[in-house]
Order: C-alpha cells, then sequence, then structure tokens
C-alpha cells in the first residue's frame, strides 16, 4: 500500500489511474469525484509514445480496447475497467497475471427503446413515407390504394435471439406495449428475468421455430465462436416474408452477404442495424461490404443505440465504485473470467 496522498484518508491507497477512452473522459469529473482523489491521467487525446509511458506505471487503467503492446506496457495494472459491456478488444493474452478485468451495463434500457423505435419505422413504412413527403408526394390510404394499411405493436409477434440483459429489457418493454414475446437461450430451462412474460421460449435449437412464429426478430446475443453467423441463409429463409431483423448484438452475428440478398430479393421485408462487421474506414460508411445504405427497406444507425446520457453516468460511477474498492482493499464487482487460450 503506497502512502495516502493529499487529501486522500489515512489507510486508503492512493492509486495512478490511466484513462484512455474519450467517451468516458467526458465524464473526468464525476470519475475523479467519485473515484477519490487519485492521479488521474486523462490519456484519450494524448499521442501514442505519451500514453504508453503512462500505462507503465499505471494500476488501474479504464479503456474500451487495450492493444498488445499497451497490455505488455502496464505491467503493474491491477485493474483493467472497461467501459462498457463487451471486453474483446482486450488484449487478454499480453495482460499482466495480476490484473483483474472489470466491465459495466447500463445500455439496456437505450437499446430496448431503439428497438421500439425502428420496430415502428419499418411496420409503418416511415422512411419511404417521409422520402416520398420530400419529393412532394402525399401518399396516404386515401391517395394510393397501394399504401398497406399499418399495423399496431399488439398485432406483431416479437422474437428475441437471446434473452440477456438486452433481450430481456427489449421483452419487458415490448409486453408492456402488448407484444407477444418469444424467445430463444442458451438454457430455456433458466428462470426468466424480473418482469419477463414470454408467449414461448425455446433452446437455440428450436431458433428457426422462433423465425417463423416473428414478425420482427431481434437479435442481441454476445459474439462468440458459437453466434459467429449464426443468422444466415437459411435462417432468414425461416423467416416470414413479411418479417423483419433487427440487430443490436454484433455484425458477424448476421452473415452480411446472406442478410444482403434477403433484403433485395425481398426473402424479409426489411431490416434494422446498429451493427456492423467493422469500423470505418477508407471513408466506407456504413463498414460493411455490400451497399446496405442503397437499400430503400432498412433503417441503419451508427452502432449508438445504447449511447444515451445516463447510459454513460451510471458506468461513470460503476467505474469510480470499484476503484474506491479496489483503493480500500475490498472485492470488486462485475469481474470477468479471462478467456481460456485456445490449445
Amino acid at each position: 500500500m503506497v502512502k495516502a496522498g493529499p487529501g486522500q484518508p489515512d489507510g486508503l491507497e492512493s492509486l495512478k489511474i490511466v484513462v484512455t477512452d474519450p467517451i468516458i473522459s467526458r465524464f473526468a469529473d464525476q470519475l475523479k469525484a467519485d473515484g477519490g482523489t487519485h492521479h488521474w491521467d486523462m490519456a484519450a487525446a494524448w499521442t501514442a509514445d505519451r500514453r504508453i509511458a503512462a500505462l507503465a506505471g499505471a494500476d488501474v487503467v479504464v479503456c474500451s480496447s487495450l492493444s498488445p503492446a499497451e497490455a505488455e506496457t502496464a505491467s503493474a495494472v491491477r485493474l483493467v475497467h472497461v467501459t462498457g459491456a463487451g471486453y474483446d478488444k482486450i488484449s487478454f493474452p499480453q495482460l499482466a497475471p495480476q490484473a483483474l478485468v472489470a466491465n459495466t451495463f447500463h445500455h439496456a434500457r437505450p437499446i430496448a427503446e431503439h428497438v421500439l423505435m425502428v420496430t415502428l419505422m419499418l411496420s409503418r413504412n416511415v422512411a419511404a413515407a417521409e422520402r416520398a413527403l420530400r419529393r412532394g408526394e402525399w401518399r396516404t390510404i386515401a391517395t394510393d390504394a397501394g399504401v398497406p394499411f399499418q399495423p399496431v405493436l399488439a398485432d406483431l409477434t416479437l422474437g428475441l435471439v437471446g434473452l440477456g440483459s438486452i433481450g430481456a429489457e427489449v421483452a419487458r418493454v415490448a409486453g408492456s406495449l402488448g407484444m407477444k414475446v418469444r424467445a430463444v437461450r442458451r438454457n430455456p430451462s433458466a428462470p426468466l428475468p424480473d418482469g419477463v412474460g414470454l408467449d414461448w421460449v425455446g433452446g437455440n435449437g428450436e431458433l428457426h421455430e422462433l423465425l417463423a412464429a416473428s414478425d420482427v426478430v431481434v437479435v442481441t446475443v454476445p459474439l462468440d465462436a458459437g453466434t459467429k453467423g449464426m443468422i444466415g441463409a437459411a435462417e432468414l429463409s425461416a423467416m416470414k416474408p413479411s418479417a423483419f431483423l433487427i440487430n443490436v448484438a454484433r455484425g458477424p452475428v448476421v452473415d452480411q452477404a446472406a442478410l444482403y440478398a434477403a433484403l433485395i430479393d425481398r426473402c424479409i421485408a426489411g431490416a434494422g442495424l446498429d451493427v456492423w462487421w467493422g469500423l470505418p474506414a477508407d471513408g466506407v460508411v456504413p463498414p460493411a461490404e455490400l451497399p446496405f445504405a442503397e437499400l430503400e427497406n432498412t433503417v441503419l444507425t451508427p452502432h449508438h443505440s445504447g449511447h444515451a446520457r445516463i447510459t454513460f453516468e451510471r458506468r461513470a460511477a460503476d467505474i469510480a465504485a470499484n476503484i474506491g474498492r479496489l483503493a480500500r482493499g475490498e472485492d470488486l464487482v462485475n469481474l470477468v473470467a479471462r478467456p481460456v487460450p485456445a490449445k
């Protein structure tokens, strides 16, 4: 235990904390107020060399990603606190053996609201109606017999692929608005999350049954070896031609080429994509190999469905609380298990 710093209560360890994530850095005042009087390096805008130098003596790193070089340099680090739920960008093999890794959440409600917004946009053909109106066309059921009547949410069945924190919150919100909700999950016999009522729940092996019965399919599973490409050509063919797919998980859970073909051929009615198959590079926005932006039966957003201010305020509070626990020698919360190295 190092000597308490100025303003630090006796017996409370003073830590060197390096924050490299630019979003959580915008909540620096909250982090410092709640986390304690430590040495804080807000390093998101620093040069790579300066950031590496700071990491060399860090007790805590607050980040969304940690490269192999950064992980090797941070040899004294005791806590790597990820600023969101996903920790797939942390270089675990290079991380010091004593380092603990924690994450934080609080994005479920904003994402659930986003899912309902996109469901309404797709089912009520909002994007096409807005484009027509901007062109000076007034197209309604009163002026054009080809315009379909709109459903209400209570007419629709929502199928969840995954029932973690996000899927559960989507189920709560959708159910409260009268939608029939079904789900598949790895363990269908596990107790349902609090406040979640389902019309049906099955295992992942019953995915096709879920797809065939759903008007809106929402993908919420984490990306791993078992879920990569989980929604492919066969799965999309199992959906109703009138159904919509909404992906708020990770891009590669859905086969990109199969989805594009299903949208082009109208095998499904449309899709809402908030997650992609990479990051913007070389001016390609959205980041995909195929031109989804040219399709009219899509709602496209830049992976921002969870970006409510309250999400990051609560994440900052979680991170600060864990830093306080570390300084007091208490057990940390939201620790994640290190991946087992492949043999």
